[in-house]
């Protein structure tokens, strides 16, 4: 299957929880593709209890992919990383398009 995620917010636990979902369903032979949208770029935020940063990374390694609103980050005069990367609205329009299912957070 493949899935869409879209993450818009910046709650610690809603985007480790994202991440986690997505990364079980890659080890479940899923094919994951991430949108950051929104307050979504801002989503690697740094938190005691829930390690974003530490999901995302596994989520790579596993072969997911991530893709940020360009706008939205360039508001927020935020630059792309591997874990934030510049992207556009024909970005997420392709995911949508290809994406058998779509999960938002």
């Amino acid at each position: 299957m493949k899935l869409g995620i879209i993450i818009s917010q910046t709650d610690p636990e809603t985007a480790w929880n994202a991440y986690r979902f997505s990364v079980y369903a890659l080890e479940q032979g899923d094919s994951v593709k991430t949108f950051l949208l929104g307050q979504g770029v801002e989503s690697e935020v740094e938190h005691p209890k829930f390690n974003v940063k530490e999901q995302i990374c596994v989520y790579i390694e596993k072969g997911g992919e991530i893709f940020a609103c360009g706008s939205c980050m360039k508001s927020r005069k935020m630059e792309s990383s591997d874990s934030c990367p510049l992207s556009t609205m024909k970005d997420l329009y392709d995911i949508v398009k290809e994406s058998d299912k779509i999960v938002t957070f």
